[in-house]
């Protein structure tokens, strides 16, 4: 998966964690669920790449909100198809290849209301990044960056506050990661020996 999707994407993870009922302030109020690659056809239909785990989902969307770079439109879809890793799209009123080509690229996001729904101890990947890491011993290690999937499991890239930079990979299991706290903004990690 191309990393650059990997930012505000609708995946979920599975960590131990409390859910509170007040949400934190810094939650972005939209997620990223795909990026529009190319034109399918001449019908006005659109190539997208999902940046969500459960393509699927696109079956049930009404609407998705598409942001070009310069403008953000309010797409309604008319129609889903699905080709091997990629969901085409029809949307309403868009009928021609020449309707649809300036939209290549274009990110398509859904409003927090609309995402797909989580279970116990699962999280949005665009609400953990950004969040404060600390090891067990409570002592600040630095901040999550960015989540990669490399197929077994996920991996955190943590940026160590070392003012130089330094990120830390740390695998997304149970022995490592030990507990996210979305109220705070805070993950506690054990450093499983020779992370460093």
């Amino acid at each position: 998966m191309h990393p650059g999707f990997r930012r505000e994407i609708c995946k979920r993870q599975i960590f131990p964690g409390k859910r509170s009922v007040t949400e934190r302030t810094d939650m972005i109020s939209e997620l990223q669920i795909g990026v529009i690659t190319q034109t399918h056809g001449i019908r006005g239909e659109v190539k997208v790449f999902p940046t969500t785990d459960d393509a699927a989902r696109f079956k049930k969307l009404k609407e998705v909100i598409m942001d070009t770079g310069r403008e953000r439109l309010d797409m309604e879809i008319e129609g889903v198809k699905f080709f091997k890793q990629y969901v085409i799209l029809k949307f309403k009123g868009y009928d021609s290849i020449n309707d649809v080509e300036k939209y290549k690229n274009a990110k398509l996001y859904v409003t927090r209301d609309k995402a797909v729904r989580l279970k116990k101890d699962e999280y949005f990947v665009a609400d953990l990044i950004g969040m404060q890491v600390v090891t067990e011993e409570g002592e600040a290690f630095g901040l999550l960056k960015d989540v990669m999937a490399t197929g077994a499991n996920d991996v955190y890239v943590v940026e160590r506050g070392d003012g130089e930079g330094t990120q830390v990979l740390l695998p997304a299991i149970r022995e490592c990661v030990k507990h996210v706290d979305m109220e705070a903004g805070v993950i506690t990690v054990h450093i499983m020996d020779g992370l460093l």
